[in-house]
């Protein structure tokens, strides 16, 4: 495909690298362990990072890029960043023995765009952003438009050739559909309705909230049809995030009557999560939100509901997600009334506080104490510590290694 010499070893060495660390026993047992995990068996907590401030780690000597073409740059970029994870933040990681590349296709959009008011942003990029309300009329409701998906079939196959001339023959290339989406309308819709307005609406104009969330869940829906008939969706039994929890690892999916080819949501996960409601009352949460959701909900095969809304007093209206597998927990619920509402019926999937990364002092004690506190109180649950929304590390990765150390550490204690 007429890459340079020195970027075809470049990448090829990292792909080598990769290949290694993927035939190592502990890469079955990880499997094992999230399928158990995952079927709600009892299993030691299982502990994962993601949403790490890669802008701080990018002057990292591991994580720089060495080669010149765009494409070997890539596939350099994606395999120095498993090997990275790999030696600094394993925690429970599965390195696979392939190399994916995606389906490739193009989405117009819902025709809205957002107004906004862009504050301070840090050296990782992460800031604040005022949303400026547009969503005041049904008129404006009906500027919502559905997505037209069109593949690019040409793209898709022309991507996964030249991975596999690259790389083919140390490791397998696959393609591979779309296999995790969110469907999480309000996380879109409230950037173009804003906060005070919704919540001053739900009471002052209900009929035309409701109105603005069906609006936008027959767009998710078309879309999602779309990507269905479409052939661009994918199984997704493996190694990749499920919503804001953990791995979707499992045996319970695809569907009996898959046909290997054809994948449909009810072979995949769900998700959806209400994070603009977390302050409003399990009826508003149903009302406005879950139910419209629920649409969503009973297309998939096993689901996982929530991001940043404390959930500890909503596990009732839960209670009517089909297929509810995972719920993610919010650092700030209360954690004995989660415990005890999640019981053994879902996996309680619990973010720690990520400021902790944040203090002018890193503090691994208070941070082993935390852990410790939160998987004394959830003993009788089927647990992942799930640390995401790292928005700095103080420019000081170590920080980040060690947590992901003494966080297995201390879910080897408890298991």
């Amino acid at each position: 495909m007429g890459f340079p010499e020195k970027d075809r070893r470049i990448v090829r060495e990292l792909a080598r690298q990769v290949r290694e660390i993927a035939s190592l026993p502990v890469q079955d047992e990880k499997r094992a362990m999230w399928k158990k995990l995952n079927r709600l068996e009892r299993v030691r907590p299982m502990v994962w990072i993601n949403e790490t401030p890669w802008d701080e780690l990018k002057g990292e000597e591991e994580l720089q890029c060495k080669a010149v073409d765009e494409f070997c740059r890539g596939v350099e970029h994606n395999l120095r960043w498993t090997l990275y994870t790999w030696n600094h933040l394993r925690t429970d990681m599965v390195v696979d023995p392939v190399y994916y590349t995606s389906c490739v296709f193009h989405d117009t959009g819902f025709g809205v765009d957002r107004h906004a008011v862009y504050g301070h942003a840090g050296a990782s990029g992460f800031g604040s952003c005022d949303y400026v309300p547009i969503m005041r009329t049904e008129a404006d409701i009906e500027r919502i438009q559905t997505p037209k998906i069109t593949p690019d079939w040409e793209a898709t196959e022309r991507t996964y050739e030249k991975a596999n001339d690259l790389i083919g023959d140390l490791m397998p290339v696959k393609k591979r559909g779309l296999c995790h989406m969110w469907g999480a309308p309000w996380d879109i819709l409230i950037q173009w309705w804003g906060i005070q307005e919704l919540y001053t609406d739900m009471v002052d104009r209900p009929e035309f909230v409701h109105k603005g969330i069906s609006r936008m869940m027959d767009a998710l829906l078309a879309r999602l049809d779309q990507l269905e008939e479409l052939g661009l969706l994918g199984v997704s039994d493996g190694n990749h995030r499920v919503g804001s929890g953990g791995l979707g690892i499992t045996d319970e999916l695809p569907q009996p009557d898959y046909d290997g080819v054809h994948a449909r949501p009810m072979d995949q996960w769900g998700t959806s999560t209400g994070q603009i409601f977390s302050e409003v009352s399990p009826a508003m949460h149903d009302e406005f939100c879950l139910q419209h959701e629920l649409r969503w909900l009973e297309r998939f095969g096993l689901n996982c509901y929530g991001c940043c809304e404390p959930l500890h007093n909503k596990l009732g209206i839960l209670k009517k997600v089909p297929r509810l597998r995972r719920v993610s927990m919010s650092t700030w619920i209360n954690v004995e009334q989660a415990a005890e509402r999640v019981g053994r019926d879902y996996i309680f999937s619990y973010k720690p506080n990520p400021a902790i990364f944040a203090w002018d002092e890193w503090n691994p004690e208070q941070a082993r104490a935390d852990l410790r506190n939160v998987l004394g109180k959830t003993r009788g649950n089927v647990v992942e510590l799930i640390m995401k929304d790292v928005s700095t590390c103080r420019n000081d990765p170590h920080r980040i290694w060690e947590w992901c150390e003494l966080a297995v550490q201390v879910a080897e204690e408890y298991a």
